[in-house]
């Protein structure tokens, strides 16, 4: 690939922390596509100014903005890095700064006993990333919203072609924000408060966000992250964290009723349960259960949980649990995998509710921090 640099930027001299770099084209090369027929997408841009130094990647559909800390400008300018190459060169330093230098030849890194030199492109080739300049959007606390997408993104379904399951559903009200995913069989709700600024509100269409740029979202946010704040536009949303901005596109489609899906009780009972001695009992029943035969029978009754498998060549488990319910005994068979990955993303030392009515109804999970998870049973033709 040739050199080149616009005879209108001005060579770009920089040292930075090699730590810092790293960690930001790791984030960003999640979004760089392994095979494209633009070349120029397999790379990122670095663009640095006098206060601050943005690194950019992008597929077309996704697009991420990252400010990288700790960077000593001598001349500002951008530069297009192949990621592959550059994160490698990162990644194998010892050095805990490095020097960058980018004139008409290409782009030199050096170290304190090493110097690479990498051809870059035209900088003006590389597609525009958007920024975040709205003033109407909502704000969030991020670990509300990092919870959000933790406790939504494992129900969603990428391979269905029917409704637009391969992504979670955001709806917003003018206190709050639900996130919702589903893939047909389970289906994972979270509510928090979230505040509608400038009177942000989205229109009719759904917002709809791809499982994958909710993925980057919540690998990106990190503990220091004090607010989020989420613009919506008919085809795309920008989310804005402290040093992170992530724009995609939406899926197309339309979600599932969702509010349709939880059940109205009118004789179902509600257990609460701790979430750590359920998740091991689960786990020891689950021992013997195939991919082939995936369920557990829920037995619930005289002071105790029973958890239930019987694989053909495999082998029976059961596993005794002690809950406070006495009432009469209800049996249900869940997919135990659905079991897990809802208590997994749980605190283990909280305990969580679960609503039971009979074996052909829905079991209904639920937490006392506006979690909600549904499960459809499965028949029991089995026993």
């Amino acid at each position: 690939m040739p050199a080149y640099v616009t005879e209108r930027q001005m060579p770009m001299k920089i040292e930075c922390n090699r730590e810092h770099l790293l960690s930001a084209v790791q984030s960003a090369g999640t979004v760089v596509p392994s095979r494209s027929p633009k070349e120029i997408l397999k790379h990122l841009k670095l663009t640095v100014l006098e206060g601050s130094a943005v690194l950019m990647a992008t597929d077309m559909d996704i697009g991420i903005r990252i400010e990288v800390p700790e960077i000593q400008v001598e001349a500002p300018g951008s530069v297009v890095l192949p990621v592959k190459e550059f994160g490698s060169l990162l990644r194998e330093s010892t050095d805990e700064s490095l020097k960058i230098e980018v004139d008409l030849q290409g782009v030199i890194v050096r170290g304190e006993r090493s110097e690479f030199k990498l051809p870059v492109v035209n900088p003006e080739e590389f597609p525009e990333v958007p920024t975040f300049e709205e003033e109407q959007f909502h704000e969030l606390p991020a670990r509300l919203y990092r919870e959000m997408i933790r406790r939504t993104l494992f129900a969603t379904d990428t391979e269905s072609s029917r409704y637009a399951l391969g992504g979670v559903l955001l709806e917003f009200g003018s206190d709050s924000l639900i996130g919702v995913g589903t893939d047909g069989r389970r289906l994972a709700k979270m509510e928090g408060t979230a505040q509608a600024v400038n009177g942000h509100q989205p229109g009719d269409a759904m917002t709809i966000v791809p499982t994958r740029a909710m993925q980057l979202m919540e690998r990106t946010l990190s503990e220091a992250d004090a607010q989020v704040q989420i613009a919506v536009h008919p085809n795309h949303i920008l989310v804005r964290s402290a040093r992170v901005t992530v724009y995609t596109r939406l899926v197309e489609g339309r979600f599932p009723k969702w509010r349709e899906v939880f059940p109205t009780r009118k004789e179902g009972v509600t257990i609460e349960i701790a979430v750590g001695p359920m998740l091991q009992s689960l786990r020891q029943a689950a021992v013997v259960a195939s991919m082939e035969s995936r369920g557990i029978d829920f037995t619930f009754g005289d002071g105790g949980l029973v958890l239930s498998a019987t694989t053909a060549e495999i082998g029976q488990s059961r596993v005794d649990l002690p809950i406070s319910y006495d009432g009469k005994l209800i049996t249900v068979t869940l997919d135990h995998r659905y079991v897990e990955e809802f208590l997994r993303v749980l605190d283990l030392e909280k305990t969580f509710s679960v609503e039971i009515e009979d074996s052909e109804s829905a079991a209904l999970f639920t937490t006392d921090d506006g979690y909600g998870y549904v499960v459809m049973p499965l028949a029991r033709e089995h026993k």
